[in-house]
């Protein structure tokens, strides 16, 4: 091959420089591609205390998160090639009104501690995107707040039951009063879950300063300046809030509770009715007799009871019990637009995302919420152009299949 010099025209083009992003947020974000970057930046910009609370589940093995997230990855995708899939809608109806993406925002505690916008941020972002948000009974804005924050967004409202049912017969009546359309009824947390992370790094509301707390903090003073300069921290719809989140489910949340509570709720609350926690088909079908119109497939995010059952793998037989009764969501393991898409094709009619956004939520307030809106939402157009589907509706058990 000949050689020659480059002329000064090639070299000019070869050696542009690319504009400079002056936003430190903003070019942060800009560089990541995966909720997986998202996550490191996450960690890297949280104290450990805050970072563990959302990264890290139940048991010394963490096994219900892990097992999770391994049945993503052990599955394969069936494309079909040759089809038109220049054109693809990732719209579809959750729970009866239309939604653009076929996922919503999973009901968080502790938002704030993530960063201090909060729920507001994700609610913001859900009302801008057009996808459904749900506010936790233990979030750190009021019911009231949130609304204001996102009046044009769908909201839904996570309730805990508790030992006295006064306070929770106010909490679905102010939801109601301020426009959510769906109530979750948590169930699989009679008692805390051993999340050791927490127990060892002495998490609670509002954060204490110990020695180590202090010592972490001298490496993240940004964290600490945005928490001590703005509203303090609580569970702002719990009227005690004091000590740690398994404290707090052990003195308050109540353990007898049954089917009974299910259609108590359905004569109380006006609108939609979702159980989550739901972890076989026989619970499925006890939730949907009662009352329930949606079943959220769900081992909390691996945070309640190690070793439960894998949701993405109790999902057909779900889909066979009540899926002509019921819409069927999913959680816990979620890290890609490609786990929606999968979930989707073997029978889901929507998924929940939660450590996903708050990752994005800690790496950069709202933008980096917006920021893991949008790497999933992309994900999800190009995992359904490349297996050949141009609509959420054409997925089906035979495009994904699950590796020995």
């Amino acid at each position: 091959m000949d050689r020659r010099l480059p002329r000064p025209s090639e070299l000019r083009e070869l050696l542009r420089p690319a504009p400079f992003e002056w936003d430190g947020v903003e070019r942060r974000l800009n560089r990541a591609a995966t909720i997986a970057d998202l996550r490191e930046l996450a960690r890297r910009r949280a104290p450990r205390a805050v970072f563990d609370y959302t990264d890290g589940a139940a048991g010394e093995g963490e096994l219900s998160l892990r097992r999770a997230r391994e049945t993503y990855q052990r599955l394969e995708f069936r494309p079909s090639v040759l089809r038109d899939v220049s054109v693809v809608d990732t719209g579809t109806r959750i729970l009866g009104k239309p939604s653009p993406l076929p996922f919503a925002l999973a009901p968080t505690g502790f938002t704030r501690l993530m960063h201090t916008e909060g729920e507001r941020a994700v609610v913001a972002v859900a009302e801008q995107v057009g996808i459904p948000y749900a506010l936790s009974t233990l979030g750190t804005v009021t019911i009231e707040e949130m609304a204001a924050a996102g009046p044009n967004a769908r909201k839904w409202f996570q309730l805990y039951l508790w030992r006295d049912r006064a306070p929770a017969t106010e909490l679905i009546a102010r939801a109601a009063a301020a426009g959510y359309d769906t109530l979750i009824l948590t169930v699989d947390t009679p008692v805390a879950g051993a999340r050791l992370r927490d127990v060892r790094n002495g998490l609670t509301i509002p954060p204490r300063l110990t020695l180590r707390t202090f010592l972490d903090g001298a490496l993240h003073p940004r964290w600490w300046f945005d928490l001590l300069s703005t509203e303090p921290l609580t569970f702002a719809n719990l009227a005690s809030t004091d000590g740690t989140v398994a404290e707090l489910i052990d003195r308050v949340f109540d353990p007898t509770l049954t089917t009974a509570d299910i259609e108590w709720l359905r004569a109380e609350w006006p609108g939609l009715l979702m159980v989550k926690g739901v972890q076989s088909a026989d619970d499925a079908r006890r939730v949907v007799d009662a009352g329930a119109n949606a079943v959220l497939l769900s081992n909390h995010g691996g945070r309640q009871l190690e070793r439960a059952p894998v949701p993405l793998e109790m999902l057909p037989s779900v889909v066979e019990a009540v899926g002509d009764r019921a819409e069927i969501l999913i959680d816990t393991g979620i890290m890609n637009g490609a786990d929606i898409v999968a979930a989707l094709a073997l029978g889901a009619d929507a998924a929940l995302v939660g450590r996903a956004y708050l990752y994005g939520l800690m790496a950069g307030g709202r933008r980096g919420v917006d920021r893991a809106v949008r790497i999933l939402a992309d994900e999800v157009a190009r995992t359904m152009r490349l297996l050949g589907v141009t609509g959420v509706e054409q997925l089906g058990p035979g495009h994904v299949a699950l590796r020995p």
